[in-house]
């Protein structure tokens, strides 16, 4: 059985590489706080080193350095409609009863096209009538009627994103019409490890939704699925982590007698923690390997998908170097949550008439991931939240 009280002094010391592979993986006999946990990926976890990728391929990056406009868009004032570019202050008393002849006759400008000199307003095709060479305007203007000014997308110096942000399609499109070819980004890889060799690509539900989560939040995901020809997938995943930044392993972290994820690393690496105060996903562990880190998360559905929303996501945001995870939804909760003291919890939310409802926490039935539209993340300290509580819904992979 494992101890649920986490009293916030206790320290979990770190498994030692010397650990014997022969000794069974045993868990602790009490967790380590959420908190404590999440403090020690941040020192583990640092952003990865930036690169420079085309704009066109930036989507779903988390830029490195802000992205700033070096000179004036528009650089000079263009049409914002089809139609005649005049002077205004000659046309300031036109009208269909009282014309005003135009000469020379004005230029027509189409939309986007640059405004020629001297001018300060475009007229629609229709107020100017033009006959026999001469132009007359049948309707007032007033300077910037028509026009879209100098600089008034953008003015040096003006920053459009910045660092930190993750580049949402409408991003990538804006700079590419504002003509920046390049920009830096933090995309970190992560290997994915199934440690149950019996999984295969086929059967695998648990590592395909984490390598899109990982993508949409800006990384790079690799799975490596465990291996039936004898070798150790496990093994040789941990000795090849310099080519990666971290390592996910799906699975091992209990003490089945097929679990072996915590012990393995513990033999090529060092375990920091083993039992973590967070339901389901209670087995989960962190370590690290050659300044690497790596998250072992638990094989079972549900237990690894509250992990991997807790845990996980807050490791790739401190590797893409995010100092703030994505804004969740304030939501009104319809009926209450009851949560155990001591224990983070993740619990399942779906909308409802008067916001949303739990529909379930500790163990998630499929029936009721198939319904849930967020999770909401119980504080240790709380028992729940009361109807009509204000929550932060996080989004689902």
């Amino acid at each position: 059985m494992i101890n649920r009280s986490l009293p916030r002094s206790r320290q979990i010391g770190t498994y030692s590489a010397a650990m014997s592979p022969a000794m069974p993986q045993r868990l602790p006999s009490r967790l380590l706080p959420l908190a404590e946990v999440l403090a020690r990926i941040d020192a583990l976890a640092r952003p990865v080193e930036a690169r420079a990728v085309e704009v066109a391929a930036a989507a779903g990056r988390v830029l490195a350095a802000d992205v700033a406009v070096e000179q004036s868009l528009p650089a000079a004032a263009i049409a914002l409609r089809d139609g005649w570019a005049v002077r205004s202050d000659l046309v300031s008393d036109a009208g269909p009863y009282a014309p005003v002849a135009l000469t020379p006759p004005p230029t027509f400008v189409e939309v986007g096209a640059p405004l020629p000199p001297e001018t300060d307003a475009v007229l629609p095709p229709d107020a100017v009538t033009v006959h026999g060479g001469v132009a007359e305007a049948m309707a007032s203007a007033v300077p910037g009627d028509g026009v879209f000014a100098a600089g008034a997308d953008a003015a040096p110096g003006q920053i459009l994103r910045r660092t930190g942000e993750r580049l949402r399609a409408v991003d990538v499109a804006l700079l590419r019409a504002t003509g920046v070819p390049r920009v830096l980004v933090r995309a970190p890889r992560l290997v994915i490890v199934t440690a149950n060799v019996f999984i295969d690509a086929v059967d695998d539900t648990v590592a395909p939704p984490l390598a899109r989560d990982i993508a949409r939040a800006g990384g790079d995901a690799e799975i490596v699925p465990g291996a039936r020809d004898g070798t150790s997938t496990l093994d040789r995943a941990l000795e090849e982590i310099r080519h990666g930044d971290a390592v996910v392993i799906v699975g091992g972290s209990g003490v089945g007698h097929h679990d072996a994820s915590v012990r393995t690393l513990a033999r090529l690496g060092t375990v920091h923690a083993h039992g973590v105060g967070l339901m389901p996903g209670e087995t989960s562990a962190l370590g690290e390997r050659g300044a690497r880190p790596v998250l072992i998360i638990p094989g079972r559905l549900d237990a690894a998908l509250a992990a991997w929303l807790v845990l996980g996501r807050h490791l790739i945001m401190r590797l893409t170097g995010r100092d703030a995870p994505e804004p969740a939804t304030p939501v009104r909760l319809a009926r209450k949550i009851a949560s155990t003291v001591g224990m983070a919890e993740v619990v399942l939310v779906r909308a409802c008439e008067n916001g949303v409802e739990p529909v379930a926490s500790g163990y998630y039935p499929l029936h009721a991931l198939a319904q849930a539209d967020g999770f909401v993340l119980v504080a240790p300290e709380r028992e729940g939240f009361p109807p009509g509580a204000t929550v932060a819904m996080h989004a689902l992979p």
